[in-house]
């Protein structure tokens, strides 16, 4: 029996999802676009789960479109159909709670983009990125060509695109794309253990940090001042002095055990 062609592992509140097609370095054909919807969707929906590390067996995180099925029956990309079963982008963005991608070796297009729907990336010291849309001749459709440059610079965003150049780790953590860069063995505990750190906040502001931050990136600055202080307000009437006073508590315990 084959192995599944994603791998779950459960870490107390946090899920480590690993793309498990190695010899094909995790190329994106229509069956693994599949299974990533479907992971994501189930885990939307699991209760004990309140973030997931994504990453890639062996040499890459995903080098992208499966290009030899999409020769063969067309790249169907899941922007331009109708279909949500392979619609990675949709899955991601919905799903509520923090997405670290462990970037573990080649981002290649396509798996450029998987990396750009998680919310914060590490790498391993051989992670490698590359936008080859220009010179594969199809037009990016999942978020690569407005993402990059809010994260990176347009300058910068356009020198990868318009050459499909490599990126390496150290660049891309200069540049802003990566948070840290690790040692290849230690990239995954430490994905795990910055997930576990979120997980340890307060459940319901978890999840509405994220929306709010995502939800202002896509407005101006002004609109989005407004709607933090509409959503705060909204928050406020849930909240107690009792809450906040033990809050605050456990908030000075934690910093006085990370200064020793």
């Amino acid at each position: 029996m084959s192995e599944p062609i994603v791998l779950i592992e459960r870490h107390g509140a946090v899920a480590l999802v690993t793309l498990n097609r190695p010899d094909a370095l995790n190329a994106l054909n229509r069956a693994l676009r599949a299974e990533i919807v479907r992971v994501f969707n189930e885990l939307k929906e699991d209760e004990d789960i309140r973030a997931v590390v994504l990453t890639g067996a062996g040499r890459a995180f995903t080098a992208g479109i499966d290009l030899k099925e999409a020769g063969q029956t067309g790249f169907a990309l899941g922007a331009d159909e109708d279909s949500k079963a392979i619609n990675m982008a949709a899955a991601l963005a919905a799903y509520p709670w923090p997405i670290i991608g462990a970037i573990n070796g080649f981002a290649i297009t396509g798996g450029f983009e998987l990396a750009l729907m998680c919310d914060v990336l590490l790498a391993s010291e051989h992670a490698k990125f590359a936008d080859t849309h220009a010179r594969v001749g199809i037009v990016p459709g999942w978020g690569l060509s407005q993402k990059l440059s809010r994260l990176i610079g347009i300058s910068r965003a356009k020198e990868l695109s318009f050459t499909g150049n490599f990126l390496d780790a150290h660049t891309a953590e200069q540049w802003g794309l990566v948070n840290r860069v690790y040692a290849a063995a230690d990239l995954v505990p430490a994905a795990l253990k910055l997930a576990a750190e979120m997980t340890g906040t307060q459940p319901d502001l978890l999840k509405t940090y994220k929306a709010l931050i995502d939800d202002g990136f896509g407005m101006t600055f002004a609109a989005a001042l407004k709607e933090e202080v509409k959503r705060s307000i909204e928050h406020s009437s849930s909240v107690s002095a009792e809450s906040v006073e033990e809050a605050r508590k456990q908030v000075t315990a934690r910093g006085r055990d990370q200064q020793g």
